[in-house]
């Protein structure tokens, strides 16, 4: 039976009422792993479960420290705590990590330890090892505080409509709005907010290409895409498989796009689609608003679940009790969302920007998969065996994107609207395709030319992003924003090269979201089968699991495309 009712681990090894303050209350414990004596696989089994559960007081503490400061970038305290792990204790975490993980694999009782059952583990385990060099420790520390200043940028915006003040999730609302020359407006106030920053933002992105390609050139790799790949345990695709996808979406997903474009033209009966009509409906028609608050975008989003199968309810109720959600955009918060796992706690935390929008639900049932395979994974022995791939973690919530959408009857009362926001649903499916595409390229163009001016920058990514473009949009006399597009992607400044992976994984949910339109049950029963399994088996397993094919062929691609083609015919 699957329970909600998720307990915090329980500690053995750190006292219950230890909290992470300095690096000196902390290290004794990192001392006495390093010095203890194993000499049986039954010690080491109880050493790795001991790792594991410091491992978790120290990952739970750094994710409060990073939630409390998205949540409120104003309080320079947060801000400060937040700062403190990065460059007190992360540091001094590293060289007793990399310590530990030599002591592991020069055990002579490793060998005895189950092939099958440590297998993953091990392997990442020898990848910390390869790449760890000391002399990255400080560089990997000032990363960690400079890429937080993408949310204290971004999360200062703000724009004016009719006299109020508005963060930018909340303005583009009125970018649904029938009024076209409102939607021009409010547009081009946003564009202008994010050009007001153009400078800041090149200038963090230029020094945090140039510590990263440092770290890389330490780390003895010719780039720091070529280093990345490996940190990211990219052990199952390479830069090759990564650039047929991007001509796979060129092939079979652009003229998708473009069809879809066209349609939108039509609707709205315009001679020129404009950027700031893309969103908008036709006169007679209202814009969705499936909800208003964040409470009821909650209670909504658990009536949904609850539809599916009411474990995935009860997650959100857990997380509700438990005080970890924060839903609604405000100004000061930053921008964007996340499930944030906490390893000891094990019910996740869900950050976001509600403004009553239909995105909103889309970003909700996202986050939900995410908190779902969160709650599905804790059981597991070790923390490491709960740290998934990124390509099998968004699996878990694009598909429940999908899976939802039957369900979404909860948010609307009358058919047309419901059908409106599958149409949505389906067309934002095949549009974010180019855009991964781009951002996927880009960075690799980046990192390939680390020594880049902002002029060069500017030039690649224009040159990028007009490759994955269709032209059914005029951009004429817009072109100052378009140069800046890249600089609203979080990823980029945050998370470097993790973006490819909303690719391949929406390829895998389209593939669950096939098994489910011919077998609902069986469909769910290999999602929760495969996000049972954390990380303890490798990508391709964890794809056959969910009863999926782990591909990125042109081929592939194009018979997923079709099945989505065809869904949106239907409606």
């Amino acid at each position: 039976m699957l329970t909600a009712d998720i307990q915090k681990t329980k500690r053995h090894f750190v006292p219950e009422d230890f909290t992470v303050t300095t690096w000196d209350a902390l290290e004794p414990y990192f001392k006495d792993l390093l010095n203890r004596n194993i000499d049986s696989k039954e010690a080491l089994e109880q050493w790795l479960k001991d790792i594991s559960e410091l491992e978790a007081v120290v990952s739970e503490d750094a994710c409060w420290r990073q939630i409390k400061m998205t949540c409120d970038t104003t309080d320079k305290s947060l801000e400060e705590a937040f700062t403190y792990f990065c460059m007190e204790i992360q540091p001094k975490l590293q060289p007793y990590a990399d310590a530990l993980n030599k002591k592991l694999i020069n055990s002579p009782f490793a060998q005895e330890l189950d092939k099958d059952k440590y297998f993953t583990y091990l392997r990442n385990v020898r990848k910390s090892i390869e790449l760890f060099r000391e002399e990255n420790i400080p560089l990997q520390a000032e990363l960690s505080v400079m890429q937080q200043q993408f949310g204290v940028i971004t999360g200062a915006m703000t724009v004016e409509v009719k006299g109020q003040e508005y963060t930018l999730q909340q303005a583009s609302k009125f970018l649904l709005e029938h009024d076209r020359d409102l939607r021009e407006e409010v547009y081009r106030k946003i564009q202008e907010r994010r050009k007001q920053d153009k400078d800041a933002l090149n200038d963090l992105y230029t020094k945090l290409v140039e510590k990263r390609d440092q770290v890389a050139k330490n780390a003895g790799f010719a780039n720091y895409r070529d280093y990345k790949f490996v940190d990211l345990g990219r052990f199952d695709y390479t830069k090759e498989d990564c650039f047929n996808f991007h001509e796979a979406v060129k092939l079979h997903v652009l003229p998708l796009v473009a069809t879809i474009n066209q349609h939108k033209k039509e609707k709205l009966g315009l001679d020129v689609l404009r950027p700031w009509d893309t969103e908008a409906e036709p006169e007679n028609v209202q814009p969705l608003k499936p909800f208003n608050t964040g409470k009821e975008l909650l209670e909504k989003s658990e009536k949904c679940f609850a539809e599916l199968n009411p474990f995935f309810a009860e997650c959100l109720k857990k997380m509700d009790q438990l005080g970890h959600l924060d839903l609604e955009s405000r100004k000061g918060k930053a921008p964007g969302g996340y499930n944030c796992p906490l390893a000891e706690s094990g019910a996740p935390f869900i950050f976001m920007n509600a403004a009553g929008q239909m995105d909103d639900v889309t970003t909700m049932v996202h986050e939900g998969g995410h908190a779902v395979h969160s709650f599905l994974a804790h059981p597991l022995e070790l923390s490491a065996f709960k740290e998934y791939p990124m390509e099998i973690a968004e699996v878990a919530s694009m598909s429940m994107e999908l899976f939802t959408m039957d369900k979404w009857d909860v948010f609307f009362d009358n058919a047309e609207e419901l059908k409106r926001a599958k149409e949505h649903q389906l067309e934002r499916v095949i549009t974010i395709f180019p855009w991964i595409a781009t951002i996927d390229k880009f960075q690799h163009w980046i990192y390939e030319h680390p020594q880049h001016t902002v002029e060069e920058r500017t030039e690649a990514w224009m040159n990028i992003l007009n490759e994955f473009s269709t032209n059914t949009v005029d951009f004429s006399g817009l072109e100052e924003y378009r140069k800046l597009s890249w600089q609203r992607q979080l990823h980029l400044f945050e998370v470097p090269f993790y973006y490819i992976e909303y690719g391949i994984a929406q390829l895998g949910a389209i593939g669950l979201w096939m098994q489910y339109k011919k077998n609902p049950e069986q469909a769910l029963n290999n999602y929760i089968k495969a996000l049972s399994l954390g990380g303890t088996k490798p990508l391709p397993e964890l794809y056959e699991a969910a009863g999926l094919k782990f591909d990125l062929s042109p081929a592939h691609i194009k018979t997923l495309m079709e099945f989505v083609k065809e869904e949106m015919d239907k409606l």
